[in-house]
């Protein structure tokens, strides 16, 4: 049998594991239910199992059988986030969400199942295993920077040394056709930052602005400044991207409030962007507050760095993609503008993010909904194959290396 053989095989009790963390997501560092149910699929497998201790993160280390145990083993990290958003879902699958205000929105259920399938094939092939594996079961990927929990826990040197390489998978609902991988050496996915902002003033009747401090105007004139300043500051063959989420003031319609507030992301695709940027938006916004005689509040937040995949990580991920999958692999032409922790990894060990789309075979990618919306629909059938890349890239890429150590 064959590696993609077996994980086909293995594709009933992957799907049923995906359907029961569906049903129940949790939201954040502290996933119990949902580290419970991998502890379980672990448990015999033969894997030195610890859990986290600022987390509910599980971290689990196969030692190959392939190499002497006194030798020196190369070390592969595999990673799947594990955690949902706060979205209220609408998807219509029949193992929909039963936590109110919770869904699997971004797909982390289908990592984490299809991490769990790799781990049962490796552990059958243990023998052949020329090294240690290091599966990174993580929590709080969605804006808790679980990575970096995760990192400080020890991670990257779980196996006893530092991991040689690392590579996570991460699905889509929308972009690309079903069943199609994504990759893109150098920079894959942009960095993100945190803006919040509140404007001070004095509040009034809303008859005689004149007598009062208007923040409420004074915010409206600093989003829509913040976009001017992009297209004059910022080269436009450097993308930055700036949203504004969240815009809050007042109570009544003739009453001009004390303050008011706004919330931002911001995406940049390079390190020099992103350090202008961190200097340019609060000079931005608190001189136009200046300008009318008010003042500004502004916490600039730096969050995820950019994620960087390694050229040769990537090339031999996409060499193993068209050896299981011939044909079903494309290479991104421009970085995606979503952000992700496992930049953090990558930042400290060479390796790949690949993406997989679960758009439902015969559905146009063009007009599914993307990740994050409470409609995005994630199809099944790409789990058996995603636990045969995970399991793949870890046996060939330990061979290897083997020889080099």
């Amino acid at each position: 049998m064959t590696l993609l053989q077996d994980a086909r095989d293995l594709q009933g009790e992957i799907a049923a594991l995906r359907h029961d963390l569906h049903r129940e997501p949790e939201i954040g560092l502290d996933l119990p239910r949902t580290q419970e149910r991998v502890l379980a699929a672990l448990d015999g497998l033969g894997f030195e199992v610890t859990t986290g201790t600022e987390t509910t993160s599980v971290t689990a280390v196969l030692r190959g059988g392939a190499l002497p145990r006194e030798a020196t083993r190369p070390v592969v990290l595999l990673r799947a986030d594990m955690d949902g958003l706060p979205v209220q879902e609408r998807s219509g699958v029949d193992y929909t969400s039963r936590i109110d205000g919770a869904m699997h929105a971004c797909g982390h259920d289908l990592h984490t199942a299809m991490l769990v399938g790799a781990a049962t094939l490796l552990a059958d092939r243990r023998h052949t295993l020329a090294g240690d594996v290091v599966l990174m079961f993580q929590p709080g990927e969605e804006g808790f920077d679980g990575a970096a929990h995760m990192v400080r826990e020890g991670v990257l040197d779980a196996a006893g040394r530092r991991a040689d390489a690392a590579y996570a998978l991460h699905v889509f609902s929308s972009l690309a056709p079903h069943g199609q991988f994504v990759t893109r050496p150098g920079v894959m996915m942009s960095a993100s930052d945190g803006l919040f902002v509140t404007v001070h003033g004095a509040g009034g009747h809303g008859s005689a602005p004149h007598l009062a401090k208007d923040p409420v105007t004074v915010a409206a004139e600093m989003v829509l400044a913040l976009q001017t300043m992009l297209t004059r500051q910022f080269d436009m063959f450097d993308p930055t991207v700036i949203t504004v989420g969240r815009l809050a003031a007042g109570a009544k319609r003739n009453v001009i409030p004390d303050t008011a507030e706004f919330d931002a992301t911001i995406r940049t695709f390079s390190d020099a962007h992103r350090a202008r940027m961190q200097q340019a938006v609060p000079r931005l916004l608190e001189g136009i507050a200046y300008a009318h005689g008010l003042e500004a509040e502004v916490r600039y937040e730096a969050e995820y760095p950019l994620t960087v995949t390694d050229l040769a990580e990537t090339d031999f991920a996409e060499g193993s993609i068209a050896e299981l999958f011939d044909g079903r692999h494309a290479r991104l032409a421009q970085p995606l503008s979503g952000s992700e922790d496992f930049s953090r990894i990558l930042a400290e060990v060479p390796g790949s993010f690949i993406g997989l789309s679960a758009v439902p075979p015969g559905t146009d990618p063009a007009t599914t909904a993307f990740n994050h919306s409470p409609f995005a629909t994630f199809d099944d059938s790409v789990l058996a194959d995603g636990a045969a890349l995970y399991a793949h890239l870890a046996l060939t890429r330990s061979a290897e290396l083997a020889p080099r150590l």
